[in-house]
């Protein structure tokens, strides 16, 4: 069973992406924000993080920046989920390190697909 930490703030995106991983077969770690990220991240080697941007504590970019510099963590698939769509940020969060980058609002449907492909 593949594990997935989801990190969002929002209480909604997280528990309707937790239903959708869970139902298809993925062992589901809920964070709201970066420190829970990393928290998870001292007993466990996830198969794919989904990580928010945009999080209170520790954000998306600073959390993927830690991941990256973990040599354990290198095959884990890190995919930003944000709302900030600028083509900027997109930029920024696949030249830090990101296996893709998903914007806001997204189809749950596509993204288990895309994370599949991944694999």
């Amino acid at each position: 069973m593949k594990k997935i930490i989801i990190a969002d703030d929002e209480h909604k995106i997280l528990m309707s992406l937790e239903y959708s991983f869970k139902k298809n077969g993925y062992d589901v770690y809920i964070a709201r924000d970066g420190t829970e990220v990393l928290d998870f991240l001292k007993t466990m080697t996830p198969d794919v993080i989904l990580l928010d941007i945009m999080m209170p504590n520790l954000d998306g970019y600073s959390t993927l920046d830690i991941i990256r510099q973990d040599e354990k963590l290198k095959d884990t698939k890190v995919i930003f989920l944000s709302a900030k769509n600028n083509p900027r940020d997109i930029e920024k969060g696949l030249e830090m390190g990101a296996d893709a980058y998903v914007t806001k609002p997204y189809s749950i449907k596509k993204l288990l697909q895309q994370i599949e492909e991944m694999f």
